[in-house]
């Protein structure tokens, strides 16, 4: 079976708990669901199955994962997470309060995913900038 425990050792040191594991026999069919507050990260088995994937099998086994996408998730916790995840995560965006007024921090994930924390607001407002 793959093995999910270094998404769950990383997202549960940010605060992410395992809301449901779905083991079977057949590895296609293994999937792990994490969540943290309102925000919810699925992953496929993380081995060779995901290449069986039907969308992720378009893509040479050698592409970074996350390339030219950014995870944002609102923590109120802010402080004491980018505390937290400076002990273990690569920081790619040190904490600091944006031109928007939030604060938020960046790092890159184990799989190569650019995630953002930011403090709370409504980034869907048109009066917000980005």
């Amino acid at each position: 079976m793959p093995d999910f425990q270094i998404a769950k050792d990383f997202y549960g040191k940010l605060g992410f708990k395992v809301a449901r594991e779905q083991k079977s026999e057949e590895k296609k069919k293994n999937y792990l669901v994490m969540q943290r507050g309102k925000t919810i990260l699925c992953f496929y088995p993380g081995n060779d199955v995901v290449w069986e994937q039907s969308y992720f099998k378009n893509f040479p086994k050698d592409t970074k994962r996350g390339f030219g996408v950014e995870l944002v998730i609102s923590a109120d916790d802010i402080d004491k997470l980018y505390q937290t995840a400076k002990q273990f995560a690569k920081i790619v965006g040190e904490l600091k309060v944006k031109h928007w007024g939030k604060k938020d921090f960046r790092l890159e994930d184990p799989f190569g995913f650019y995630i953002r924390f930011t403090e709370p607001y409504d980034i869907l407002s048109p009066n917000e900038a980005l």
